[in-house]
């Protein structure tokens, strides 16, 4: 399911972008690994001077499958993809521009956390139901959303599960830009033009030093919140919550 991750590195920039139209660009492990990968490969590559994140059709991702996910998932605690994925972010030295259109469901939202610029659609909506699935908080979601918009804030998005819209996830400062429906390619070019116009060198000091605040305290409530979310997988409450899930979807 690589094929299901487009990669492509042309004039400073590394486009990944999420393709599998099918399933709302849901990912898949096997997705995972090549995201963990392409972010990776960024890291001391003075030729990379922007990654951008991007979902075909019309959602940014469906978060994970669900299906996948629970087949693949390792049960004992050890390394995963998404992991890998999460803690390439947190650890990247290269300006993260994302583009947000349609839904960001669950690592949808909480990848943007680690992006430096997020422009949101009008009509998008953002959600992570972590709590509804029996899970917890994973990103470091559970330490930057209370930075960013306050503690009451973070206990409607994430013990709540509540969805917002790009309006509200500028305010918690989730995105940094808003396009009005039909303009998010405009304002993302635009934005991605701006940021290649500036001096590379620069840019990278600065994202580093605008990030070396928190860096090591993300990492490790990254950590703390992998060691919940592995305990929980093998909860009774996760099996239920995800039998029930695939059961109603099956009456579909």
């Amino acid at each position: 399911m690589t094929e299901h991750v487009k990669v492509d590195i042309s004039d400073g920039v590394m486009a990944i972008t999420f393709a599998r139209l099918e399933a709302r660009n849901a990912i898949t492990v096997a997705m995972y690994t090549k995201l963990a990968e392409a972010v990776e490969s960024a890291q001391g590559n003075d030729d990379i001077r922007l990654i951008t994140l991007r979902g075909e059709g019309q959602d940014f991702t469906a978060g994970n499958d669900l299906m996948d996910f629970m087949a693949e998932m390792p049960r004992d605690g050890s390394d995963i993809p998404v992991w890998r994925f999460l803690r390439a972010l947190a650890d990247n030295e290269v300006p993260i521009l994302a583009g947000v259109q349609g839904n960001a469901v669950g690592i949808g939202t909480t990848m943007l956390l680690h992006s430096d610029l997020v422009v949101a659609e009008r009509g998008c909506r953002f959600k992570m139901p972590f709590t509804e699935l029996g899970l917890v908080p994973e990103a470091a979601s559970s330490m930057i959303i209370p930075g960013f918009a306050g503690r009451r804030v973070a206990a409607k998005v994430l013990l709540l599960g509540e969805s917002f819209g790009a309006d509200e996830a500028l305010s918690y400062g989730i995105a940094s830009h808003v396009a009005d429906e039909g303009g998010l390619d405009a304002e993302f070019d635009r934005l991605k033009s701006l940021f290649l116009s500036r001096p590379p060198q620069s840019m990278r000091l600065t994202q580093a030093l605008l990030r070396k605040v928190d860096r090591e305290a993300v990492k490790e409530r990254m950590s703390l919140e992998n060691s919940h979310f592995a305990e929980r997988l093998t909860s009774d409450e996760v099996r239920e919550v995800i039998t029930a899930f695939f059961a109603a979807r099956a009456k579909k």
